[in-house]
């Protein structure tokens, strides 16, 4: 193998794992627990709104149905509940019935 083959492989293989180091950094940043993007879903819900309950039948920033929360291990109120403790619930929830629970915000999972 000539020097130039073996500098090029060199230089694209220390290249490749820079980009996969960087997009690993990136990926970390941008997604919630779980590996899903959970405060993107609650923005497209809720305008981010973890506490939010308009009296419509939703409420969290994930906008549970009481009925929904609590078969998938939620407790009182949705709206009352942290972020963290929504988000195990909506994992729980997305186990269960996929992304499809959440029809049109789903999609950021």
């Amino acid at each position: 193998m000539s020097t130039t083959i073996r500098t090029l492989t060199l230089r694209a293989g220390v290249t490749g794992v820079l980009a996969a180091a960087s997009f690993g950094l990136m990926a970390g940043t941008a997604s919630a627990e779980g590996g899903h993007d959970w405060d993107a879903v609650a923005a497209c819900e809720s305008g981010g709104n973890w506490a939010i309950n308009t009296g419509n039948g939703y409420s969290g920033g994930l906008q549970f149905t009481q009925s929904t929360w609590e078969a998938n291990g939620g407790s009182g109120s949705p709206a009352a509940a942290s972020r963290e403790e929504q988000i195990r619930v909506a994992e729980n929830v997305l186990a269960s019935q996929g992304p499809g629970a959440w029809p049109v915000c789903g999609s950021n999972l």
